[in-house]
């Protein structure tokens, strides 16, 4: 896995949330925060625990866990409280081969507040199929970004700054190059180590191809597609609906052309996943015209779902 010659350079950070930074300025100085406001769920019911012991690990496991997430500073950027990335971290254990190694799945989801409205929208839904790690009570959860040390803290670090890449996409064009290219940098790192999830032929939707999909030049169609889906669709929609569906239409074209190039993409497959829903509310009080461009391009894009894209056009 060769590091790429950087592309983009990061512009200013947009402020993520206004109704925090009216209050920052009434108040005078703010409260800087962490990035991340980060929920964890351990679910180990599929494991066999018998003593009370047993279960107390995976309390402390969640603590551990979302201390590492939520209490670093992750850039040296300024967030207020109100700002923070707000993001859901599941796992499931599903093996315990030996006494602090599990082995399950992780699903990650994060969102992002839209302009004027009390609404928060899934910016980005990942499930990691490979999620193997070792954790033994009251070890300290060491990190270095530049060596591999565990993969717990690893996985945990690469997508704590996938979140933050893909979320700064949504506020600025290209805006997360600099996260992104730190979870490039922890993924490059783990090809060495004897952990699944890293390498490219270990299967076609893990850690290795999120990130080469986030940093292919072949997928720069779909990151300035985050930024004016969320910021000149979402974030002004209210202001003025046709106009916005109208940039959506363009939006899922260069979605359409990029699927040509790198079909069957794991960013492209999650996204839709994740948006589906969202998509099929926008375009359901569309005229029908746009509604019937809006199924015939998500169906190119996504047919497991054309069922469900269906209620575009009813």
């Amino acid at each position: 896995m060769k590091k790429p010659t950087p592309r983009f350079n990061r512009p200013t950070r947009t402020l993520r949330r206004w109704g925090s930074l009216g209050a920052c300025l009434l108040l005078g100085s703010p409260l800087l925060a962490q990035e991340l406001n980060c929920t964890v769920t351990i679910d180990a019911s599929q494991l066999v625990t018998v003593q009370v012991a047993e279960k107390q690990v995976f309390v402390e496991m969640k603590r551990a866990i979302q201390d590492f997430i939520n209490n670093r500073r992750w850039t040296n950027d300024a967030f207020n409280p109100g700002e923070r990335i707000n993001c859901n971290l599941v796992l499931t254990l599903l093996r315990s081969p030996a006494i602090g190694s599990f082995e399950g799945t992780a699903q990650i989801q994060s969102s992002r507040p839209i302009h004027g409205t009390g609404y928060e929208t899934v910016l980005f839904g990942f499930i990691d199929r490979e999620f193997q790690f070792q954790y033994i009570q009251s070890q300290p959860m060491d990190f270095n970004e530049n060596v591999f040390t565990s993969n717990l803290t690893s996985a945990l670090a690469f997508y704590a700054y996938v979140v933050l890449g893909v979320d700064y996409d949504s506020f600025g064009k290209l805006g997360g190059s600099a996260p992104l290219q730190r979870a490039f940098a922890i993924a490059n790192n783990a090809q060495q180590a004897n952990e699944k999830g890293w390498k490219a032929f270990e299967d076609n939707r893990n850690r290795y191809w999120l990130i080469e999909n986030l940093m292919s030049q072949q997928m720069v169609p779909f990151r300035e597609g985050v930024y004016t889906y969320h910021r000149l669709v979402l974030d002004a929609f209210n202001a003025d609906p046709e106009k916005a569906r109208g940039q959506l239409l363009e939006v899922l074209n260069q979605l359409k052309q990029m699927n040509q190039l790198k079909p069957a993409s794991v960013l492209l497959n999650s996204y839709l996943d994740a948006k589906a829903n969202e998509l099929i509310g926008i375009f359901k009080e569309a005229s029908p015209l746009d509604k019937q461009r809006a199924y015939a391009l998500l169906v190119e894009l996504d047919p497991t779902k054309t069922d469900r894209y269906q209620q575009i056009t009813e």
